[in-house]
């Protein structure tokens, strides 16, 4: 689409704002709102000015000014604000070069996707995620320096079994699909699913999910990699909005319970060109040559992924054994306990593809998605063998046997040094630097790190206060 069809649009639903969406450099959602007498052609090509400065880990102040660009090929009115506003989603540029601003995420899953192509190998990638969440019926927390605390609730949770009439309740690890009375989220998830649509997100299902206190699922349609973040944001965005609508509070944080299963992005992927999935073929599952070499390079690079896959201390207390949680690095066909899994669901080789599991929601998508990808190109590239296939769950293997499969870091700290050291194969076609890298790494260690291990913990007060 170009800029005449949204004006025209503009025009024709009497539109009074032109809300801008941009995406930081670890995820978040911002936007600037401009009256609808500001938009022309030449204001949509030309971009719109704001202070990077500002933003989480973004231009310095001497160099804070920076360009919206929007992407108009697609506009969708937003279905929260009270005034009728179309959205668009764009990207940042420098207003000295015109070129995509480096630190940017978005610029960056274009770059990967553009690096494809002039590969040979193919022409699409299709990325399909399950960003998993809870809804839970309130939230709070605080952390000062003498004290610190956190609460999340949910009608649904045992915990709440005393003090309800009804005794219907989701025990820890068996939230998995029930019905309603159990599920008690069904319309509000038809809700979310509803909007989705209108905003030209189609949507495949919705379920509860395995935790108890509301956790869910909604599976939207796949697309390219960088349409598919687009979409992953408006995603997030809606499940917060309709929540709060609700009355209630929604968090994709990877590990909000103790004890019950976290939130994990399963990221489904194939590599296509023109008409023709190649991943589709007569190896181990119906797979191509390809697509295994794909996994090798999956397999190889899954340390260093994790520090964009599962970039939160927080992310570390979701990958760990016994919570479905895909800590070890094999591949599998249907097993939900390998890293990588390649779904059996349908025999057409438009359906082959293949499950990345250690990806949580908190990630940057644009981001992780191409790294995921660059991290497939050079298992192509250097025709990596992924090894045997494992079969058997990997949580039930024997101790001398679980030794010979390599596993994740298991933390942030760790994920991150295998990013420091694996990390050349990001710089093909010039899709990351190692100016990036090293901007992410510090940040990280400087304001999530180094703050969460400097806190005492609560249940260290339990632990130690008497010693």
């Amino acid at each position: 689409m170009d800029s005449k069809t949204v004006l025209e649009y503009i025009k024709a639903e009497s539109v009074e704002f032109v809300d801008l969406r941009f995406t930081d450099l670890f995820g978040a959602w911002h936007h600037v709102a401009v009256p609808v007498g500001e938009i022309s052609e030449d204001s949509l090509a030309e971009g719109f000015g704001f202070d990077a400065s500002s933003l989480r880990g973004w231009a310095a102040i001497n160099e804070s000014d920076m360009l919206l660009i929007p992407d108009t090929y697609r506009y969708w009115l937003d279905p929260f604000t009270t005034r009728k506003t179309l959205c668009l989603v764009c990207n940042v540029n420098d207003p000295i070069t015109k070129e995509g601003y480096w630190l940017d995420p978005r610029a960056i899953a274009q770059h990967a996707e553009s690096y494809l192509c002039s590969t040979g190998i193919a022409d699409t990638i299709n990325f399909g995620p399950e960003a998993e969440f809870f809804i839970f019926d309130s939230a709070s927390f605080h952390a000062d320096s003498h004290s610190a605390s956190y609460t999340v609730d949910s009608s649904e949770g045992p915990w709440n079994s005393a003090n309800s009439q009804d005794g219907y309740h989701i025990r820890y690890k068996e939230g998995y699909v029930p019905l309603s009375p159990q599920d008690t989220l069904i319309d509000l998830r038809a809700d979310i699913c509803a909007i989705l649509e209108e905003c030209g997100i189609p949507v495949e299902r919705h379920h509860h999910e395995v935790a108890t206190a509301g956790q869910g699922e909604i599976d939207f349609r796949y697309s390219t990699l960088t349409r598919t973040a687009d979409n992953l944001m408006l995603f997030k965005h809606t499940v917060k909005n309709v929540a709060k609508q609700h009355g209630k509070t929604a968090t994709f944080m990877p590990k909000p319970l103790y004890g019950d299963n976290g939130n994990g992005m399963h990221c489904h992927q194939s590599l296509w060109k023109g008409e023709k999935p190649l991943f589709a073929g007569s190896e181990y599952a119906g797979l191509s040559k390809i697509a295994l070499y794909y996994i090798g390079g999956l397999l190889k690079h899954a340390p260093a992924l994790a520090a964009f896959a599962a970039p939160t201390t927080n992310s570390y207390k979701r990958l760990v054994p016994g919570f479905e949680a895909p800590v070890n690095l094999a591949y599998s066909a249907r097993n939900r306990s390998a890293a990588v899994r390649i779904p059996m669901f349908s025999q057409n080789p438009k359906a082959k593809r293949l499950e990345f599991r250690p990806p949580d929601p908190s990630c940057n998508p644009y981001i992780a998605f191409a790294a995921m990808l660059m991290a497939g190109i050079d298992g192509i590239q250097n025709k990596i063998d992924p090894g045997d296939p494992l079969d058997k769950d990997i949580y039930d293997l024997p101790a001398e046997e679980l030794k010979n499969v390599p596993s994740l870091p298991g933390s942030l700290s760790a994920s991150l040094s295998a990013l420091e050291k694996d990390c050349e194969f990001l710089f093909k076609g010039d899709v990351f630097n190692e100016s990036f890298i090293n901007r992410w790494i510090k940040y990280k260690h400087e304001k999530e790190i180094s703050p969460v291990n400097m806190r005492p913990h609560p249940l260290e007060f339990s632990l130690y206060y008497d010693v």
